[in-house]
């Protein structure tokens, strides 16, 4: 049986404008660009304003009719010269890609084409020295299989039993371990040397081994095999007086090894030069100017065009609205409307994006302002996403969108916007500092630390409250590790 009632219910929904706009603020200035050429190429009712066209829509007619009479005159004059028929939307049938689509580059624009070196990635090099081997038409298919599964730094990712089983299943190639095996052998054989190797030991020996066939046996050099054959555990632990007892070494001879070692590369892949690999360059969205003392902020929008809305599609939505509507043409005036409403809320979008990122931005330069006028991390001041939101009347999420993927370029450097705010701690003379301050100097401390003997974690915390900065053991690994230093045992160096 059914059943009526009331039924009232709390509920918070995003319109669709409001989901654009959250994502346009989270998007780097790159993907902004990529965001509206897109919006551009899908919506025939968004063009980017020229100073060709605003000049145009300025002019007074000398007639004296009004600015709605000579756009509607305009557009009846450029309809007639595209000989445009309404009729192509009033079509049933779906509306073909062409007729959706705009291009706003004109005859005369200059093309400016990105130029590409050309050359052969690491894999097709790899590939290439394949077929310059003897090989029978089974082996270079493993050798094919092999050079698949080796990574971008030259390591081969599978294990030869894996592949036996692979190329059962996939390539239909019955093979055994050893035959994989011979044939790894000879790829291993390759340049850059080190390349096809299961592990770091393997690549580090391989060049050791392709250095001493090539000539050089050095009595550094087979020190340095026979550390990285025999010790490797100790060698990667920096254990160095274990290898010094048991090879009977000296220092000076365990250096001159050592140094050998460093001058391998652990990652031959990486060593050739792809053009495949792309170069990842920061544009900032922010630019911080010190003009005498005085803090000045600019939103880097200079490659963003100005957009609006396409006059033609503006006007054929009143020619619409005042002919009689068929079914035909209803279907065209809703097609036309969406087109023109969606170009109106991606540019009232882009202009809000601007504002929030502005005003936050400047928000967070008068907050550290004694940073950007100086550049020193002691004066970066305690700053939470929450103390933000309260200045710009924003909320929490919104502040962190912009933080996360904004850059700002400033007299010392370009940094990423989240990189300014940091939670305080108390000294022990109570005032409030930053806890980058405090990443600032454990990071000075470990940089002018003596390397034969680096600082434990509680030696350091011990030095820093000696500097009146009270931070536990268990606190100091926790930044040491978000700053990507290692312990003191691997920071060990032989001088």
């Amino acid at each position: 049986m059914l059943k009526q009632r009331l039924q009232q219910k709390l509920l918070q929904k995003l319109s669709p404008q409001q989901i654009l706009l959250m994502k346009l603020i989270q998007m780097p200035m790159v993907g902004l660009e990529q965001r509206i050429k897109q919006e551009i190429e899908e919506n025939p009712a968004l063009e980017i304003e020229t100073p060709e066209n605003k000049e145009g829509e300025n002019e007074v007619p000398e007639n004296g009719l009004d600015g709605e009479d000579v756009m509607g005159e305009e557009s009846e004059q450029q309809n007639k010269e595209e000989e445009f028929d309404y009729e192509d939307y009033y079509d049933d049938d779906d509306i073909p890609d062409y007729k959706t689509q705009v291009n706003n580059r004109g005859a005369d624009d200059e093309h400016r084409e990105i130029p590409f070196s050309s050359g052969i990635t690491f894999h097709e090099f790899l590939k290439q020295q394949l077929g310059y081997r003897n090989l029978d038409e089974k082996q270079y298919q493993i050798g094919l299989y092999i050079i698949g599964n080796i990574d971008d730094s030259g390591y081969l990712e599978r294990s030869t039993d894996s592949m036996v089983d692979d190329l059962a299943f996939t390539q239909n190639i019955e093979t055994t371990k050893e035959e994989v095996e011979e044939v790894l052998k000879v790829i291993q054989d390759f340049d850059p040397p080190g390349v096809g190797a299961r592990n770091l030991q393997e690549c580090l020996l391989l060049q050791i081994d392709r250095k001493i066939e090539e000539g050089e046996s050095s009595e550094a050099l087979m020190l340095a095999r026979k550390i990285l054959k025999r010790y490797f555990n100790e060698f990667t632990k920096k254990h160095y007086e274990k290898i010094m007892k048991r090879l009977e070494l000296t220092e000076d001879q365990l250096k001159a090894a050592m140094d050998e070692i460093l001058k391998l590369n652990p990652k031959p892949g990486n060593s050739l030069s792809e053009t495949s690999r792309t170069n990842h360059y920061i544009i900032p969205d922010f630019t911080i100017y010190n003009n005498n003392g005085k803090l000045e902020l600019e939103l880097n929008s200079w490659n963003i065009p100005e957009l609006r809305v396409s006059r033609m599609y503006s006007g054929m939505i009143d020619e619409l609205s005042k002919q009689k509507q068929s079914k035909s043409k209803k279907e065209a005036y809703s097609f036309i409307k969406n087109k023109v409403d969606s170009a109106k809320w991606f540019i009232e979008a882009i202009k809000q994006r601007q504002n929030t990122l502005y005003s936050t931005m400047k928000a967070i330069m008068d907050y550290q302002k004694d940073y950007f006028l100086t550049g020193d991390e002691a004066k970066l001041k305690p700053m939470i996403l929450k103390d933000i939101a309260e200045i710009v009347g924003m909320d929490i999420s919104t502040i962190s969108r912009v933080a996360n993927s904004k850059y700002v370029q400033t007299p010392f450097g370009t940094f990423l916007l989240k990189s300014f705010f940091s939670e305080s701690m108390q000294k022990d003379d109570g005032e409030e500092v930053s806890t980058r301050e405090i990443k600032k100097i454990l990071k000075d401390l470990i940089a002018n630390e003596n390397k034969k003997k680096p600082y434990t974690d509680e030696q350091l915390a011990a030095l820093l409250k000696e500097k009146g900065y009270p931070i536990a053991r268990r606190t100091i690994a926790k930044y040491r590790e978000q700053l990507d230093i290692p312990v003191a045992r691997l920071r060990k160096k032989l001088e």
